[in-house]
């Protein structure tokens, strides 16, 4: 491994945990702005956190983890490793899980949310499931 090789790996993990702040913030906002009512100010202002939210963080951050991490993986050659590739499918569903929330922005956008704080609640707690599943495969290495 290079000497670059622990720089990779801290922007790497840098934009993880700007992508996790994101995800787990953005369903928050969601729950509360199911209780404004469509049109009033405060819908008007959750509107704008949560679109400034995903375009300047969340969407950023993502790729960053995306390349840095499929870079990491290929230049440290863990790519072929069982305990990568269980770590990827998490990381898969997770953007899986970010595309989910880039529509209910564009659903609360149009002022179309079809989903109760209830709902929201419960999305909230995804993100955090496959993070704890993610970083038990990239510490623990089990397989």
């Amino acid at each position: 491994m290079s000497a670059l090789y622990p720089w990779l790996k801290a922007v790497h993990v840098i934009a993880v945990m700007s992508w996790m702040a994101g995800m787990l913030y953005l369903p928050r906002l969601f729950v509360y702005h199911c209780s404004a009512p469509a049109g009033s100010q405060q819908s008007e202002t959750f509107k704008v956190m949560e679109r400034r939210l995903l375009k300047a963080i969340i969407n950023p951050a993502m790729i960053l983890t995306w390349v840095f991490g499929l870079w990491l993986a290929w230049t440290s050659g863990f790519y072929a490793s069982a305990w990568l590739q269980a770590k990827v499918v998490l990381v898969l569903i997770l953007s899986g899980v970010h595309g989910m929330l880039a529509r209910y922005v564009r659903d609360f956008g149009a002022d179309q949310n079809r989903h109760s704080e209830k709902f929201y609640r419960i999305i909230n707690e995804i993100p955090t499931l496959l993070m704890i599943g993610i970083v038990i495969l990239a510490v623990v290495k089990p397989f």
